[in-house]
């Protein structure tokens, strides 16, 4: 039986004392680690970012002492590989940050959509921080209409799970996330503070990871029971 994982983030690499540099987390290393490959092959889509040039080669830096090969799909001003190749070639596909209403809309206007699900069920890992862990549920909340956050229901949804990010540093991110549970435009939703990222095996959510030991970041479930919204802390470690 093929493995299937997604490590939805609000996280993945840390900032270092030098500025534009940074280094693996603890995040990113695991979903390394899940693609079970001594020396896997990474896929950056930046399309979040509008394939920011910066973004790309820090990116590309910050994973240079690893051991891995590395390249990019890039959307703009039009894809500078097939689509299907990209992911064809891939052990982790690794999204970054921006406007999730913008990449969605373009992956499925290049198809990457049905390239990316292709991907995940044979094996690929699929993983991201931010846009890059919105994608893959069913929505949550975004700021990719303005400062004023608002809601997307149309995720790729390969997870049925409503998600939040940023849930510790953004002040609209948890009652936002909280209202749209309750009054049932989300289901049953999974959020993460920065630096934390749930590992899904299959479309089940098993470990909780953190970019760095001495974080206090957490992760959360929040569903609606008995007609109140509760929200259950999930550590860092395996979900029990």
């Amino acid at each position: 039986m093929v493995k299937k994982y997604i490590v939805g983030s609000s996280g993945g690499f840390n900032q270092t004392d030098r500025w534009g540099v940074v280094t693996p987390g603890g995040i990113f290393k695991r979903a390394l680690e899940l693609t079970g490959k001594t020396r896997p092959r990474v896929l950056f889509v930046l399309t979040a970012s509008g394939d920011d040039k910066s973004y790309l080669a820090t990116s590309y830096q910050a994973v240079s002492q690893l051991a891995v090969d590395v390249e990019h799909l890039a959307l703009f001003t039009q894809p500078n590989v097939p689509v299907d190749e990209a992911f064809g070639r891939a052990d982790l596909v690794w999204v970054g940050g921006g406007s999730v209403a913008n990449l969605l809309a373009l992956w499925r206007l290049h198809g990457v959509d049905t390239a990316a699900r292709d991907a995940w069920e044979r094996g690929v890992v699929l993983g991201g921080v931010s846009a890059g862990s919105l994608c893959w549920h069913v929505g949550g909340p975004t700021d990719s209409f303005g400062p004023k956050l608002e809601t997307i229901t149309n995720g790729l949804a390969l997870l049925p799970w409503g998600n939040g990010v940023h849930y510790d540093s953004e002040a609209q991110r948890r009652p936002l996330l909280n209202s749209l549970v309750a009054n049932e435009t989300l289901p049953l939703s999974y959020a993460t503070d920065d630096h934390a990222g749930i590992v899904y095996a299959g479309i089940d959510p098993v470990e909780v990871v953190i970019d760095s030991p001495e974080l206090a970041a957490r992760a959360y479930r929040v569903e609606k029971l008995n007609g109140e919204v509760s929200e259950t802390t999930l550590q860092p470690g395996l979900i029990s």
